[in-house]
């Protein structure tokens, strides 16, 4: 019975402290670590999510840290509420590895543009359907050099595939799957159709193509217009903070009253609160979709 006794024990113990990891595990993924980085790392890429290496993890939590540390002790002049809500910058991680995906899903849009040409070129010169896509990783290569391009590698994937006995059609629509772009994933019904009713593939793949291309240049058009105004109302959103502590340096007797009491840094805290609403509002009204 003792035995049976012990292992129940270790079992409870056991579950406890699994209980106990899960919470940790939740926040280090929502930050953007992960765990399973040497499993992720052998298959091919998931275009929907980002994994941070240890440096961007740490070194971005690192500038979160420290820039929120100067920020609050520059708004409330206070040692002890700075490291407090200092730590409010290890969030940091996590908008990081949101605009390094964002970068990473609009370049490969741009490279599958030029992809896209690449094979409608091919196609225009007489070469079969797979062969052009064949062509066009070489040409790619040309375009993107070193291979660490994402379209020269899932390019040179399909090929493998095809070297395997695999269909063009199935190497696409996993790659496809993987990437989750409007433009790709319409492409590849667009192909699949046309493969499977037997259409003019090569008069549907150019005019696709051709509307892709025009959406894509339009997309691009359009953020370089908008990258100024990025640019003034992020310049918005850090003056107010730049003014106070211009206020703080040059005139600390005018701004005693805010912190002596109270009142004053409940009025400060409104006032950071109304700044952070201001800089969501501005960053989603820069925010374009198409």
């Amino acid at each position: 019975m003792k035995p049976m006794a012990s292992v129940t024990v270790k079992q409870q113990k056991a579950k406890r402290s699994s209980g106990r990891k899960i919470p940790f595990h939740e926040i280090a993924v929502w930050l953007g670590w992960s765990f399973q980085k040497s499993q992720q790392q052998q298959q091919m890429t998931d275009y929907t999510s980002y994994e941070l290496s240890s440096k961007q993890f740490f070194g971005s939590m690192a500038v979160g840290i420290g820039f929120a540390f100067v920020l609050f002790y520059e708004f409330y002049q206070s040692l002890a509420a700075a490291i407090i809500l200092a730590a409010v910058g290890v969030i940091l991680p996590r908008f990081y590895r949101a605009s390094l995906l964002a970068k990473r899903r609009d370049r490969l849009q741009l490279q599958f543009k030029d992809a896209l040409y690449s094979v409608t070129s091919s196609l225009a010169a007489g070469r079969s359907v797979e062969n052009a896509f064949v062509a066009a990783e070489a040409d790619l290569q040309l375009l993107y050099p070193g291979g660490s391009a994402d379209i020269v590698r899932e390019f040179a994937a399909i090929r493998y595939r095809m070297m395997n006995g695999d269909t063009l059609e199935n190497g696409l629509r996993q790659f496809a799957d993987r990437a989750r772009l409007e433009d790709l994933t319409q492409f590849v019904d667009v192909f699949s159709t046309c493969k499977r009713t037997g259409g003019d593939l090569v008069e549907v793949i150019r005019r696709t193509a051709q509307v892709i291309g025009e959406k894509l240049d339009t997309h691009q058009e359009i953020t370089v217009m908008m990258a100024q105004k990025k640019f003034e109302s992020r310049i918005i959103i850090i003056a107010p903070f730049v003014f106070v502590a211009g206020l703080n340096l040059m005139s600390p007797d005018y701004m005693m009253p805010l912190y002596n009491g109270l009142l004053g840094y409940l009025l400060l805290t409104g006032l950071m609160i109304g700044f952070a609403g201001c800089g969501v509002l501005i960053n989603k009204i820069m925010t374009i979709r198409m």
